[in-house]
C-alpha cells in the first residue's frame, strides 16, 4: 500500500494501533544536507504493509502517536540511523524497539548481519538489490521501487516472532532489553555543536591546546552547516580543520594559505578565524580532556591475548558474537578496573566475566585438545 494522503495514513495508523508489533524502516538522503531528508517511511504489521510518503503528507501526527504507543513493539533492522531520522522528522524516538540485527548477534549469527542475509536465513527469501541506489526524493515512485521499499519491512514481524521464541528458549530475552534501551536513548542522537570536535577525523594527532581550537572551529562549522542545511564538509573539510588547529591562523590571509580554504567566502573565512582565536585564547584549565589510553605493557598485552582466547571460546559455545560481549579495550579495563567493568555485571558477567575472573585468578586455565581451545 502506497500512502500519499492524510486520510489514508490516519486509517492505516488506526488499524495498526491494534497490532502488538509493527516493523519500521526509512529511506532518506543526506548527501547534500546537514539534516537527513526522509523520503519514505515503510511500515508493516503481521497482516499488511505500507509505504508512507512524508514528502506529500504534511501532517504525520497520527504516525507519531503510533510510534509513541508503548504497547506496540517497533521492529527495526540496524535501527540507529532510522531512529535519528524519525527523531528529526517527527520529534520522537519510537519505544519500545527491537533491533533484529542486534538480536541476531545473541543468536549465533554473525555480528552486523545484513537485512538480506537475515531474511534469506529466516524466511528462505532472496531479496534483490536493484533499487539500493535509488534517489528516493524523486516523484513519482514506480511499482518496483515501492515493492523494494516494502520488502524492507514485510518480513520483519515474522522474524521478530522467530527471534523472540528463540531468545526465550535460551533465556536471553532479558539480556537484550537493556541493549535496546541504550540504543533508543534520545541522548544517543544528540550532537551539540560544542561537542562536534569529538567526531573530527584525525583529532587524535592534536594536543589539548589544539583541541581547544578544534572545539571552537567545529562548533562554528556545525552552526553554519545547520543554518544552511548543507553537509559540514561543504563548509570546510575535516582535513582543513585539523591543519588550522595546528597552524592557528589568526588572520584570513594566513587561513587562506591552507589548501582547501579556497571556497570559503570572506564572511566564512572571518568566522573561522574568529573561532580559531577563541580556541587559541582558551585558558589551559578549560582545554578539552583527552582520554587517550596508555599502551599496556608487554605482559598485560599477553594477558589480554589469553583473555581474548577465552572470550572466543565463550562466543563459540554460546553463539553470542564476540564483539557484542566485549572488545579488547573492555578486556583491558577488566584487568585494570574490574569493579567498574561491564564484564563485572549483568549478562556479560554470567556469560563471560565469571570465566575471565577465574582465568585472571588462576582458577581456570586454557589448553589445546584435538586442535581446539578448551578450558582446564
Amino acid at each position: 500500500m502506497y500512502i500519499s494522503d492524510l486520510e489514508t495514513l490516519a486509517a492505516f495508523c488506526e488499524r495498526a494501533s491494534s497490532a502488538k508489533v509493527i516493523a519500521v524502516d526509512t529511506e532518506f538522503l543526506r548527501e547534500k544536507t546537514f539534516y537527513p531528508k526522509v523520503c519514505l517511511i515503510q511500515l508493516a504489521t503481521p497482516t499488511e504493509s505500507a509505504a508512507v510518503d512524508p514528502i506529500l503528507i504534511d501532517d504525520l501526527s497520527s504516525l507519531r502517536r503510533l510510534f509513541e504507543d508503548t504497547s506496540i513493539v517497533k521492529v527495526f533492522h540496524a535501527c540507529t540511523q532510522d531512529l535519528e531520522v524519525i527523531l528529526h522528522e517527527l520529534g520522537c524516538v519510537p519505544r519500545p524497539i527491537f533491533d533484529t540485527q542486534l538480536a541476531a548477534a545473541f543468536l549465533g549469527r554473525r555480528q552486523q548481519i545484513g537485512y538480506g542475509a537475515l531474511v534469506e536465513s529466516c524466511c528462505g527469501v532472496h531479496l534483490p538489490k536493484a533499487e539500493s541506489l535509488t534517489d528516493w526524493s524523486r516523484r513519482p515512485l514506480d511499482a518496483d521501487q515501492l515493492k523494494y521499499a516494502e520488502d524492507d519491512v514485510r518480513y520483519l514481524p515474522g522474524i521478530y516472532e522467530q527471534m523472540v521464541s528463540e531468545l526465550v528458549r535460551l533465556d536471553r530475552l532479558s539480556w537484550l532489553a537493556p541493549e535496546m534501551e541504550r540504543i533508543a536513548d534520545p541522548n544517543h542522537f544528540s550532537r551539540p555543536p560544542e561537542l562536534a570536535f569529538r567526531h573530527l577525523k584525525r583529532s587524535g594527532s592534536l594536543t589539548r591546546k589544539q583541541l581547544a581550537v578544534a572545539r571552537e572551529v567545529c562548533a562554528w562549522r556545525d552552526t553554519v552547516a545547520a543554518r544552511r542545511d548543507i553537509p559540514r564538509k561543504w563548509v570546510v573539510s575535516d582535513e582543513v580543520v585539523v591543519e588550522a588547529c595546528k597552524r592557528v591562523p589568526k588572520s584570513t590571509d594566513r587561513l587562506k594559505r591552507i589548501r582547501g580554504t579556497e571556497q570559503l567566502s570572506a564572511k566564512d573565512a572571518d568566522g573561522m578565524v574568529r573561532a580559531v582565536r577563541r580556541g587559541a585564547d582558551c585558558a589551559p584549565e578549560l582545554y578539552p580532556k583527552v582520554n587517550r589510553r596508555e599502551r599496556p605493557s608487554a605482559e598485560t598485552e599477553s594477558i589480554v591475548d589469553l583473555m581474548y582466547a577465552m572470550l572466543r571460546l565463550v562466543s563459540d559455545r554460546s553463539g553470542v558474537a564476540t564483539q557484542l560481549i566485549a572488545t579488547r579495550d573492555d578486556l583491558l579495563d577488566f584487568v585494570n578496573h574490574r569493579e567498574r567493568s561491564p564484564l563485572s555485571s549483568s549478562w556479560r558477567y554470567d556469560l563471560a566475566g565469571r570465566s575471565l575472573e577465574g582465568l585472571l585468578d588462576g582458577r581456570v586455565g586454557l589448553t589445546v585438545k584435538d586442535g581446539k581451545v578448551e578450558t582446564l
